[in-house]
């Protein structure tokens, strides 16, 4: 194929070749490949209608369902860039990425919510609109998410790739051509979105859970036979936390790939899911909203390098750098930088964005050794100072999330005269109701001195989103 063609006139061969077969599920609705073309041809009409025209913008509210699927297909035979937005963020910051995207029209929403925006139901009425072919447009950004916001107020990442999507190449080195894919991070995350919309396009059928449910998650691969899924270590956990007897009978059979990112596993968590599903079946991804770059490492090769997350794939070199911007020898630990041998791959629409050919970095600290394996510590930012010695939350959120009542845990510094910081946690419990200061005794006797926690809040919901983020300003305690 001289020509990658657009992700539109790959919807359409994909459904010219198999038109029966499954493109999309969710929990009411389930369509076809000739269904799915036929319906985002249709709203494609209703979109151009309304005033996109290529290379606009278009923010697609909503969560996991086939409308959300079927509305960015749309956009993308529009012309548009789809800027998905979680319904779950709190009105303003919604108000703040609508103000920023500037889109020129906002799916999934109701006119009174955005006033000065052309606004239109995530599924509204199409009878009567023509399904027939289009014009073959394709975007200069094939997809504009937002960061995750775990750092600071969330900006749009508009990616470099255009809206072009080979059918006959897979979504990435490590996932498979065609597959039945189980999605349960929300759409409207860049992880999730990517790998569900990259697989869309090479074939994979997508099955859509609203949220994550360990039981669902359990249940959705044996009855569907799902293939692949992509994974938070907070879900890992979760599913493992599921009383032993479910999770053996539980029959994984089809899976052939499971990919977990998003946030550092604990080790001993890791080598539950590899004995569970065998190492060559579980891979690991560290990479960002932003696409600067990506490692990856298999179970079996990670049982080699254990805590390692991978060397640099698809094009991304690595390096480590200290406080001054210098690369640091193998075994020291600095800041992490990523970039993409053939340029960048995003832009920042409200922040800056690196200059072409410049180091980029997601945050984190970690060390590469002398294989080029990295190791991630945490987010430097993220780092506690506690009577002069420095870590990071992740080692006391892993030792709380150890413990049998508690599905995940959010530690954070809070600024202390004598100490520097002490450390304050937040761990949800899903209404155990055990004592804090139980927990907390149990978590200390476990974690270095330095590392020891003050305060403990024990909460029933999730600190966690079902993309694995936390944002840590959200727990800190009242001053």
């Amino acid at each position: 194929m001289s020509k990658v063609p657009t992700i539109g006139e790959a919807l359409d061969l994909l459904a010219d070749r198999d038109p029966e077969a499954l493109a999309v599920q969710d929990d009411a609705e389930a369509l076809t490949r000739a269904e799915l073309r036929s319906r985002s041809r249709r709203l494609a009409r209703v979109l151009i209608g309304a005033g996109v025209r290529e290379g606009d913008l278009v923010t697609v509210r909503g969560g996991n369902a086939v409308a959300f699927v079927v509305a960015v297909c749309a956009v993308h035979r529009a012309g548009g860039t789809p800027q998905p937005l979680n319904p779950r963020l709190p009105p303003e910051e919604q108000r703040a990425v609508v103000a920023l995207a500037d889109p020129a029209v906002l799916l999934g929403a109701e006119p009174e919510e955005f006033p000065d925006r052309v606004v239109l139901p995530l599924a509204p009425a199409l009878d009567g609109v023509h399904d027939g072919p289009l014009p073959s447009l394709a975007a200069p950004s094939w997809k504009a998410p937002t960061s995750s916001g775990s750092t600071g107020r969330p900006k749009l990442v508009l990616a470099a790739a255009p809206a072009r999507a080979d059918p006959d190449r897979a979504a990435a080195p490590f996932l498979p051509l065609a597959a039945r894919q189980l999605v349960v991070g929300p759409l409207a995350h860049s992880a999730p979105f990517t790998y569900a919309f990259r697989g869309l396009t090479t074939g994979h059928a997508l099955v859509l859970l609203p949220r994550f449910d360990p039981e669902a998650v359990l249940d959705a691969v044996e009855r569907h036979r799902i293939t692949w899924v992509l994974l938070v270590p907070t879900m890992l956990h979760r599913i493992l936390r599921l009383p032993p007897a479910r999770v053996a009978a539980a029959d994984l059979r089809s899976l052939e790939h499971v990919v977990h990112m998003g946030a550092p596993i604990d080790p001993a968590l890791k080598r539950r899911w590899l004995a569970l599903l065998g190492p060559e079946r579980l891979t690991e991804v560290y990479a960002g909203s932003e696409s600067n770059g990506l490692t990856v490492i298999r179970g079996d090769e990670w049982l080699a390098h254990p805590g390692s997350v991978g060397r640099p794939a698809s094009g991304t070199e690595v390096r480590v750098v200290d406080a001054r911007g210098v690369p640091v020898p193998p075994g020291t630990t600095g800041r992490v930088q990523l970039r993409r041998t053939a340029g960048p791959a995003y832009r920042y629409r409200g922040a800056p964005t690196p200059p072409a050919g410049q180091w980029d970095t997601l945050g984190d600290d970690g060390r590469l050794d002398a294989e080029g394996y990295l190791f991630l510590a945490d987010r430097g930012g993220d780092r506690i100072l506690r009577g002069g010695t420095a870590f990071y939350p992740v080692a006391v959120e892993q030792v709380l999330e150890a413990h049998p009542a508690v599905r995940s845990a959010v530690a954070v510094g809070v600024p202390d005269e004598d100490l520097g910081s002490r450390v304050h946690a937040v761990a949800d419990v899903a209404g155990d109701g055990l004592p804090p200061e139980e927990l907390r005794a149990w978590a200390n006797a476990r974690l270095d001195p330095e590392q020891r926690i003050d305060t403990i809040a024990l909460v029933d919901e999730p600190v966690r989103d079902d993309a694995g983020k936390a944002r840590r300003r959200d727990h800190r305690p009242p001053a």
